[in-house]
C-alpha cells in the first residue's frame, strides 16, 4: 500500500495530481508549502489553489548525507543511505519549490524543462510506501 507523506503538500494519487500551494489575495504572493497568511504582505487573505505540474531546474546538487528526522529515522540509516538529487523548480509565475530531482538517466542542466512526478520516500513501520513529491525532466527536455 502507499500513502502521502503529507497530504496537505499535494494531491494524490489523481489523475491531476499537484502541488498545493497558497495564493494572497491581496498582493498576489505564491507560497509552497501553503500557508495561512502572506510571507509578503503578512495578510491573511489567502487561498488555497493547485501549482503548475511543469517548471524549470533553477539549480540542483547531490544530497550526500541522510537529513534529520523526522522523516528518516524510520529506515533510513548511515549504512542503508543512498545519496539523491535535491534541487530547486521554478514554477513560472508562481513559486520556486525545493523538490528531489528524479533524474533519471539524463544528465541534468539548469533551465531544463521539469515535470511533477510521485515517488516512494520510505517504507513506514506497517509497511507501507509514503510516497513524496519529486520533479524529473519533462518529455520536452529529451
Amino acid at each position: 500500500m502507499q500513502r502521502s507523506i503529507d497530504p496537505t503538500l499535494f494531491e494524490w494519487p489523481s489523475a491531476h495530481a499537484h502541488l498545493i500551494g497558497s495564493e494572497c489575495n491581496v498582493c498576489g504572493v505564491v507560497s509552497f508549502p501553503s500557508q495561512s497568511s502572506c510571507p509578503s504582505c503578512c495578510g491573511s487573505d489567502v487561498m488555497l489553489r493547485a501549482l503548475s505540474r511543469t517548471g524549470r531546474l533553477w539549480t540542483w546538487t547531490t544530497q550526500s548525507f541522510a537529513p534529520k528526522s523526522p522523516p528518516y529515522a524510520v529506515t533510513k540509516t548511515p549504512e542503508t543511505f543512498a545519496p539523491f538529487y535535491l534541487g530547486y523548480v521554478e514554477l513560472e509565475n508562481e513559486v520556486i519549490v525545493e523538490s528531489r530531482i528524479e533524474p533519471g538517466d539524463r544528465p541534468l542542466s539548469i533551465d531544463m524543462p521539469m515535470e511533477l512526478t510521485f515517488a516512494p520516500l520510505f517504507v513506514d513501520e506497517n509497511g507501507d510506501e509514503v510516497m513524496c513529491f519529486a520533479f524529473k525532466p519533462s518529455a520536452e527536455a529529451a
